[in-house]
């Protein structure tokens, strides 16, 4: 199991992972913009920073595989 993770994050980290690695890097950093933007939202909306961090977080975590669902993989 150790090794199957190792493998996984060495490919994301060198680029070998994705048949299209650009596509997978904008993919997440639009995820992490959008959690970031949830984030700002609710914190103004009043919601304490640590419970507008765990509902961006959430969501942002239920929005990954949304995103990611049509990526190829070496």
């Amino acid at each position: 199991m150790w090794e199957m993770a190792k493998t996984a994050i060495v490919g994301f980290l060198t680029g070998k992972l994705f048949a299209h690695p650009s596509k997978a890097y904008g993919l997440l950093a639009l995820g992490i913009a959008l959690t970031a933007v949830l984030f700002g939202v609710l914190a103004r909306l009043g919601l304490p920073l640590v419970a507008a961090g765990a509902v961006a977080a959430f969501l942002g975590g239920v929005l990954q595989p949304r995103l990611f669902k049509n990526l190829k993989y070496r």
